[in-house]
Parts: C-alpha cells; structure tokens; sequence
C-alpha cells in the first residue's frame, strides 16, 4: 500500500496538478476484488468509480470520463478488451487489462488492441503503482500526438516521416495508436521505405522519449560478434576482450532498442533476443550475473516475416513476439503524390545547408512522378542530392540520371544519361542495354583494378537491388569484407554518405568532370542503375 501510494504521489512532478485529480474506474465482476482494488487506489488520493461489467462500465464513462480503466478480461457480458475497441473511450482513458487466467494470446490480443498494460491476479502492488504512476505521463504524450495528427499531417509531417497520402496517412494511425503503449512493434516494408525512421518516430512519441533511441543492423553485424554488441561481455570472456563492456541493450536501458533486419540473425541468437524479451533481464558473454534492462524493442524486416518463418529463416516464437503490433511501409510507388512533396522537402534541406535556390523545372518534376523508384525513398533522396550539387539553377531532366529512359516502370540504363549527354547516341559494346543478355560491365583497357573492382562491386549489388547478401555470394567474397569496401567507397565519395550527399564534390569543376563524376558513381547494370541501389546501408 505504502509503494503505490508513493508511486503515485511521486507521479506529480514538479508543476503538476493535485493526484486527486486523477481519476479510475475499476471494472471486476468479483466483488470483493473490485472493493479491494478500488479502495487501495482511492487510499493513494484518487477519486475511484467501480462497475461489475461492460454495461455498467459504458453507463458510468457516459456519465464521466476516466483517466485510466482497470478492466479484467472476462466480464458476464464480454471481454473487457472490448472497451479498446471503443475509440470513444480509447481516446480519453488509458486502459489497463487485469486477469486470473493469463495467456500468451490473451496478452498479445491486449496489448495489440492498444492496451496499457497487462497484469496479472493477484496483483503486484509495485508493479500497479508503476503502471499508474506513468498514466499522468503517458496522458501528456498522446495530447502531443493529437497535436501532430491536426497539425503537422496538413503539411505532410509526422514525426521524422514525411508524406500526406492515404497510404502514409494509414501509418500514421498505426504509429499514434502504438507509441504511447509498451508493445513491442514489427515494421515490414522494402529497403528505402523509412523504417528507421517509423521507428525513431515511435520513440519521439512514447514516454521513452528522453531516452536513448539506438539503431542496430543486425545484417552488417559479423555472427561472432553480434552477441557481444547485443548483451555486452566481461572482461576476459574470448580473446581481444581486455575490458567488460555493455552492450546495445544496456545502452538503450529506459528507452527503444531498434533492430534492422533482425531475421539476419543466427537461430540460436533469436532464441537469446526472445528470452530476453520476455524476462527482461540479459546475460553478458562470459558473465554469471544476470543484469535487468527495461527497453522496448522495434525490429524490421525487408521481407515478408510471415515467409521467414515458413522457410524457417526466423524463429516462429520469435515472430509472435515481436509481432504484437506489426505495422508495413509501403513503398514509394504507390504513395502518389509524396513523390513531389519528398522531392521539395529534400532539395529544401540541400539549400538550407549548402546555402543555395536550387528548384526543380517542370520536366524534371514530370520525370520523377514517371519513375518506379524501386529503390523508394532513400533513393529519391539521394538522386536530389546528386542533383542539386550539379545544378546551377534550375535542376533540368538531363541532371537525373538513368531516369529519363527507364519509364514508369524501373530504372533505365547508366548509358541512358551518360550516353546520351556525351552525344555518342549507340550504347557501348558489350553493355547489353536493351538486347536481353546478361548485365555485363564494360572495362576501359589501362583502368586501375582498383577502378575495376569498385565498378564491378556497385554493379552487382545494383543487380540484386541492394541485397548484400547476394551480392557477396556472387562475387565470392564475405559480407565484412562486402561492407568495407562499400565503406571505403563512401568515405572516397564514390557513393552517397550517410546523409545521401556525394562526397567528391571536386570532381564536379567541369561538364566532362561532371559526366564522368556521375559514370563513376551510378552502377552499370541495365537492369537497376538507380544511385540509392549502389548505396550501401550503414553498418553500424
């Protein structure tokens, strides 16, 4: 009695309103439960109402609102969840779902309709005086996501996300509906869609949102080393550990923990991921001493999670987990009119930081909406980017490479601009554009094998589409290796940095340096010659 009634003074805060105000609603079939339950809340200074089922529990919400409703799942009239399916209700009131029988559906079906919490009879004061505690500021962050939904999403923004239409209106609700929760999320969508920064959003809109937000590409992670960066390790524990160190988990404690392509995964490693899930508490490499962390977890996937489970690439107990509340990207083509809207934004950050009036002409704005963009938003991006450090002025279709012949259904040639700009009008011999054989890369007799072997590298993981995987078994080299190079290419600016700016700006002085600038930087692949397919993701 003593922890709850601390727990929620302490709720107060500095400048806030009396606890009294703070109202609940106790909703229990069991009598004495209710009586109980509702006497331990109204002893902490609240002003409590109680109803003995779903009726009674409508009756007394139409009367007055409550700033939380504890609800037990199975009333003479239906489950208590189904008040989470009243938006009425929902927008008003935090609900928190209280049961004697728990399930693993149940609580998953809980938590995905947008409860609170999940708890468990007979009930953990401390954990109840925590859940309730938080309310107040729970209350706090969904009136700053109403304020986004009313304001900001009639200029096309949401968070980090950008885009205003139907499609990307669907996600918002998703993620407004999610953030303030506890629930773990599933984000699905192709690469360049935005799911870090769906992610990044959820966490901006959580009560987690002062504290750390990491990011981790499980992918770019070498298998004998991932572990360590997940859970942390001890001093001694394998060779070249001189030092204990704390890994992603520890370092994200209290806030969200992203994990990118978490499918990439070994087994054995979603069998830990999923213990720690569910106790909370993690082991470190070499260590005997359990340490507990509170952080939520975000994962991602480019692929469908549903087949990875059926091909048994992803643990399927591992999938429920994270799926309690899946939420999928859709891909640039298919949001409309963001296409222009993602455009201005990007080249108005370009001017904002390099201090320039770059605008699009009308043809080149017609030449973006045409394209399939298969490498969707990060794509667009780093096209502008390119764009935008070649304009004088005005950006004109013949400063948007490899788009103007791809048609609206993929991406043209890298011949198609270069070509066409140095006026030679055939393509090369042996490129293949348009003859149906296999992509082939031409190589200029004297070229550096260092030239030979960046080209060669950027054209195959165009080929595949940014699968790096793929691309490091096609050439026969291992996935670090892969990734240092792609590194050492974007530190050299022969691909887009982090931000989608080409870093070899100097090459740009002349219209032939500038042609050349852009052959060396675009793969040549007839297939997918689009800038952002070459761009590597970063591995950190």
């Amino acid at each position: 009695m003593r922890r709850l009634t601390a727990a929620l003074r302490d709720s107060k805060g500095s400048g806030g309103g009396e606890v009294t105000r703070f109202s609940a609603l106790v909703v229990d079939d069991d009598a004495g439960f209710r009586e109980s339950l509702a006497l331990l809340v109204a002893r902490a200074g609240c002003q409590v109402r109680e109803a003995a089922s779903l009726a009674e529990a409508r009756e007394r919400l139409a009367e007055s609102g409550a700033d939380v409703i504890l609800v037990d799942h199975g009333l003479p009239d239906g489950s208590g969840i189904e008040l989470l399916r009243d938006e009425a209700i929902t927008a008003n009131s935090e609900v928190i779902v209280i049961t004697g029988n728990a399930t693993v559906d149940s609580a998953v079906e809980a938590l995905r309709e947008g409860a609170l919490d999940y708890l468990t009879k007979p009930l953990d004061h401390a954990r109840l005086g925590s859940v309730l505690s938080g309310v107040l500021r729970t209350r706090g962050y969904k009136a700053v996501v109403r304020s986004l939904r009313g304001e900001l999403r009639e200029l096309g923004r949401f968070g980090r996300l950008v885009g205003r239409s139907p499609s990307m209106q669907q996600v918002y609700d998703l993620i407004a509906r999610v953030a303030p929760t506890q629930a773990s999320v599933l984000l699905s969508g192709e690469s360049g869609t935005g799911k870090e920064l769906a992610a990044e959003t959820i966490h901006l809109l959580s009560r987690r949102r002062d504290a750390p937000f990491l990011a981790v590409n499980c992918g770019a992670i070498a298998k004998t080393l991932i572990e360590s960066e997940l859970f942390g390790h001890e001093k001694g524990s394998f060779t070249g550990a001189e030092s204990s160190r704390r890994g992603y988990f520890e370092e994200a404690h209290d806030g969200t923990l992203f994990l990118d392509e978490v499918s990439d995964m070994a087994p054995e490693l979603q069998g830990r991921l999923l213990r720690v899930l569910e106790t909370g508490k993690i082991l470190r490499v070499g260590g005997s001493d359990a340490v507990t962390v509170d952080v939520r977890v975000i994962a991602a996937t480019n692929r469908d999670p549903a087949t990875l489970v059926r091909e048994g690439i992803m643990r399927g107990d591992l999938f429920y987990r994270l799926n309690v509340f899946p939420i999928a990207l859709p891909p640039l083509r298919e949001r409309g009119g963001d296409i222009e809207l993602l455009s201005d934004h990007f080249l108005a950050a370009v001017n904002a930081r390099e201090q320039t009036k770059k605008r699009w002409a009308a043809e080149a704005r017609a030449l973006l909406h045409e394209y399939g963009w298969p490498g969707n938003v990060r794509e667009l991006k780093n096209t502008v980017e390119r764009a935008a450090i070649l304009a004088d002025g005005a950006i004109g279709p013949e400063l948007l490479p490899g788009i103007g012949s791809g048609g609206p259904g993929g991406p043209a040639t890298a011949w198609g601009a270069a070509g066409a700009r140095d006026g030679s009008g055939t393509p090369p011999a042996g490129d293949g554009a348009g003859s149906g054989r296999e992509p082939t890369l031409q190589v200029r007799v004297g070229a550096t094998l260092a030239d030979v072997e960046r080209r060669l590298i950027l054209a195959t993981l165009a080929e595949f589409k940014g699968d790096k995987k793929r691309t490091a078994h096609a050439l026969g080299i291992g996935l670090k290796t892969l990734y240092t190079h792609l590194n050492l290419y974007r530190a050299a600016g022969h691909v887009a940095d982090r931000d989608g700016t080409a870093s070899s700006e100097a090459a740009l002085r002349s219209p032939t340096d500038s042609r050349k600038f852009l052959e060396s930087t675009m793969p040549k692949s007839p297939q997918d010659t689009s800038p952002a397919a070459a761009e590597p993701e970063d591995p950190r």
